[in-house]
C-alpha cells in the first residue's frame, strides 16, 4: 500500500473542500430556509478555519 505524504494529504482535503463548497453554492442559490443556513454556517466552521469569511461572503449569517 503506497504512503500518503503529507503534501497529498493537504491537495486532497482542498479537493474535498471544493467540492463541498460547490454544493453549498448551489444549496445557496436555491433560497434555502435560516435554519438551512445555520447548519450550513456550522459545516462550514468543522470543514474550514475560514469559514467565517466564507459565511459572511456567502450571507449565511447577519
Amino acid at each position: 500500500m503506497p504512503v500518503i505524504n503529507e503534501r497529498h494529504q493537504e491537495l486532497k482535503r482542498r479537493r474535498h473542500r471544493k467540492k463541498v463548497y460547490a454544493k453549498f453554492k448551489a444549496k445557496i442559490a436555491q433560497n434555502p430556509s435560516n435554519d438551512e443556513k445555520r447548519k450550513m454556517a456550522g459545516k462550514l466552521r468543522k470543514l474550514t478555519p475560514a469559514a467565517e469569511e466564507l459565511i459572511q461572503r456567502w450571507g449565511l449569517e447577519s
